[in-house]
């Protein structure tokens, strides 16, 4: 594969950096006395000097005859010298921000490049909206590799969504020249089945040469993964047991070990390498999904460096999942996760393997970070107008819209349970005593009405549904961050709350909002496509830490309640879902009644 990632090809600089190596010609930076992170050999090298020019590695050793009069040379000072990190598996757009203040915002925690599946802007604006997050991408150092949305509608027939993609839109993506593969085939299904246009959509990257990321949520390990993966899959972010993060490594898979901002996967998977003894190449560390909140007040790769190192990896090991073993997932290995001669260089220091504390980062030779602050930069971008103009509900929402008649004097209901942390639900069967003749929220037994709404064309579509573990005793919230679709979802314990967000959110563009008797206590806008906001990183984090305030003053104190809330909706993950379209049975795969 050739990467157009480093700022300039290897064919292009190979007789200058070979002439840098010998001591011919003088480098453009030399760092020294670093301890060098081999992430080749699984060690530690005391005292070692790196050498570069044209952005790329001439040499790792003694590099005292690189040194010239124009050379510019740090001393490490003893600290650890290691590769640039790379976050395998990320959706851009659940930061909340554009690709431009994503990249301000995780540079700085050692990011140097990220393998982005933008699926969640596909889903509203199609492959025009993944163009404008290259176009944001492009005026940035940070390297963002495209996996193409392969999944848009994630499971067709199920949902309603913005656009809609198919194998040959998909196939002309190929040819882009940030285009690394496709992104999660959510679709595991229509694997299994052998469904053409799935394989398809499979197909054209295999064709290219390129690779098909994963997402396999069935706790089965048998015929089922391995007919998922002798389909070309090569990775999956979707582990939440140990065994089958174990599973897949066995078979030949990329286990993307998860840890996000509600996603809490970390403690689990980790066992699969911590409590067996197991070569480790085939781990990965991801984010998945990372809010502003967690970006500023916790980091990024550095921070999910922190937790493997608490749940018992080792920090080499560490470093390696988030480096090596990532290029090599996407046969980037050639240009990109180590420190060795020719590889771009992108690199970070180290305080210590302990805290993982970055001093500086390096993105193809160029100092664009220092002690938690960018030292490049580069110009803003605005999306265009039609990207900020996407809620259409096509109808006027009241109290009366949330009316669920009940069809007798007890009702019993399916209702969705979330786990906090976790994207799995459980199915509850619980039971309602009507109302005046209709199905309200019962607060008492953690159960509240939901809705969502198709919020793309206007088409006036809605599903209804309960949901139990998020705590509310009195309020709602709406947002029109919910995957895949991203149609307008709310949840509350009164038709009148439940209105009232909705319409907040409508109003403004789109976003996330609570609200209680009438007051709507925090608003988070999010007018580019109903997902992001064009502020700052810290901006935006002030905002979602005002909103978390309100989530616990209706009453829910999970950690990141939005992010679970958003999985309401996303039909490809078990066990019960709800769409515009109605209830889904997620492992049968049909609609299923409200009542039982």
């Amino acid at each position: 594969m050739i990467n157009t990632f480093c700022r300039k090809p290897l064919w292009e600089t190979s007789r200058t950096l070979a002439a840098v190596a010998q001591g011919k010609i003088p480098a453009d930076l030399v760092i020294t006395h670093a301890r060098l992170v081999n992430v080749c050999t699984h060690e530690i090298q005391e005292d070692v000097s790196v050498a570069v020019a044209c952005g790329r590695i001439a040499l790792v050793g003694d590099a005292s005859r690189c040194i010239g009069p124009g050379t510019q040379v740090t001393d490490a000072k003893g600290r650890y010298l290691a590769p640039g990190f790379l976050d395998g598996h990320i959706h851009v757009e659940s930061s909340m921000m554009g690709v431009g203040e994503y990249a301000r915002a995780v540079i700085p925690h050692g990011t140097v490049g990220i393998y982005m599946d933008p699926h969640e802007i596909c889903n509203v604006l199609g492959l025009d909206g993944v163009r404008c997050m290259l176009e944001d991408a492009s005026r940035t150092p940070l390297k963002a590799m495209l996996t193409t949305p392969s999944c848009v509608p994630a499971v067709p027939g199920f949902e309603d969504t913005g656009a809609c993609v198919g194998p040959e839109e998909i196939a002309g993506t190929m040819d882009w020249p940030e285009c690394v593969g496709i992104g999660e085939m959510m679709n595991f299904p229509g694997v299994l089945q052998g469904d053409p246009k799935v394989h398809e959509i499979t197909g054209a990257a295999l064709k290219a040469g390129k690779i098909v990321t994963g997402h396999y949520s069935l706790p089965e390990t048998g015929p089922g993964l391995n007919a998922y993966i002798a389909s070309g899959v090569r990775c999956c972010h979707e582990s939440t047991r140990a065994q089958d993060a174990l599973a897949k490594m066995r078979l030949g898979m990329y286990a993307m070990l998860r840890e996000g901002s509600a996603w809490h996967d970390l403690k689990e998977v980790a066992k699969s390498v911590t409590e067996h003894e197991i070569d480790t190449r085939f781990a990965v560390l991801v984010s998945d999904d990372a809010h502003p909140h967690t970006l500023v007040e916790q980091g990024h790769l550095d921070h999910i460096l922190r937790r493997a190192l608490e749940e018992g990896i080792d920090p080499v090991t560490a470093i390696q999942m988030v480096t090596i073993n990532c290029a090599q997932c996407f046969q980037m290995d050639h240009e990109l996760g180590s420190i060795t001669p020719g590889k771009c260089a992108d690199m970070v220091l180290l305080e210590s393997l302990e805290t993982i504390k970055i001093k500086k980062v390096w993105i193809d030779g160029n100092l664009t970070a220092e002690n938690g602050s960018m030292t490049m930069e580069f110009p803003s971008y605005t999306y265009p107008e039609w990207a900020t103009r996407s809620i259409h509900v096509g109808e006027e929402v009241t109290a009366d819209t949330f009316r669920l008649p009940a069809s007798s004097g007890s009702v019993t209901v399916r209702a969705i349970e979330v786990i906090p942390g976790r994207v799995g639900s459980l199915e509850r069967h619980i039971t309602l005593a009507s109302q005046n003749g209709l199905l309200e929220s019962d607060p008492s037994q953690d159960v509240l009405k939901t809705a969502v709404f198709e919020r793309h064309r206007g088409t006036g579509k809605k599903g209804f549904g309960f949901v139990k573990g998020f705590g509310i005793t009195c309020g709602a919230m709406a947002s029109t961050v919910a995957h895949d679709a991203h149609n307008l979802l709310v949840i509350g314990t009164n038709d009148e709350d439940m209105a009232l967000a909705a319409n907040t959110l409508i109003q403004c563009g789109g976003g996330m909002t609570a609200v209680q008797k009438g007051t709507v206590l925090g608003t988070v806008p999010l007018p580019i496509a109903g997902l992001m906001n064009d502020k700052p990183a810290a901006e935006m984090s002030r905002m979602v830490e005002a909103l978390e305030k309100a989530w616990k003053q209706i009453g829910c104190t999970m950690p990141s309640p939005f992010m679970t809330m958003a999985l309401i909706s996303l039909a490809c993950l078990p066990k019960l879902r709800l769409t515009d379209r109605g209830l889904v049975d997620c492992e049968s795969f049909c609609f299923v009644p409200l009542e039982v």
